[in-house]
């Protein structure tokens, strides 16, 4: 059976991205003193799923970002060639969320980090996410991309932990109840 865990930042009201998908808000804050656990929290990872707004703004950064495989979940991008520069790092797929982890338990794969608000959102209302550390940064952005979305029903959780940081952060970590 596959896991999926959930590691990400959002602003004190709940955004992931302004409107336009930019992280500036994110990006600026000088917390290079602090570890905020995402190397412990990657180590047990077999693979990363994200959606295609997170591939596309990872596509921005200066260089890939990630040893792991990634596993892009997009109708659109499935039919489009992996980049060669990303051949071997990154597959494309139209898989929903259960098949994908039902193929990759096919393939030996034990744990998942899932990546990006609309993803996220589509494994919880599957009630396939196990847990989930998030990360509240001291900004309120007003509008933007939301990390949570309407749900078809409440899901419940249950806080295993919370720490502070000395640059305000707050992190939160959850694990998802049963139904």
């Amino acid at each position: 059976m596959v896991t999926a865990h959930v590691f990400i930042a959002c602003s004190l009201d709940g955004f992931i991205a302004r409107q336009n998908g930019d992280i500036d808000w994110l990006l600026q804050r000088d917390t290079s003193a602090e570890a905020h656990g995402f190397d412990d929290f990657i180590a047990d990872k077999d693979m990363i799923l994200m959606g295609r707004g997170t591939y596309e703004k990872v596509l921005t950064f200066d260089s890939w970002p990630y040893n792991l495989p990634v596993l892009v979940l997009s109708e659109q991008l499935a039919k489009e060639p992996v980049p060669l520069a990303l051949e071997g790092k990154v597959r494309f797929s139209t898989l929903t969320p259960k098949h994908a982890l039902e193929s990759l338990a096919e393939q030996g794969v034990h744990r998942v980090y899932v990546d990006g608000g609309q993803l996220i959102q589509s494994f919880l209302r599957e009630r396939l996410i196990a847990d989930m550390v998030i990360t509240t940064v001291p900004v309120l952005l007003g509008s933007g991309r939301p990390l949570f979305g309407d749900m078809a029903q409440d899901i419940g959780l249950a806080l295993v932990s919370s720490r502070s940081f000395p640059s305000g952060l707050v992190q939160s970590h959850y694990r998802v109840l049963p139904q």
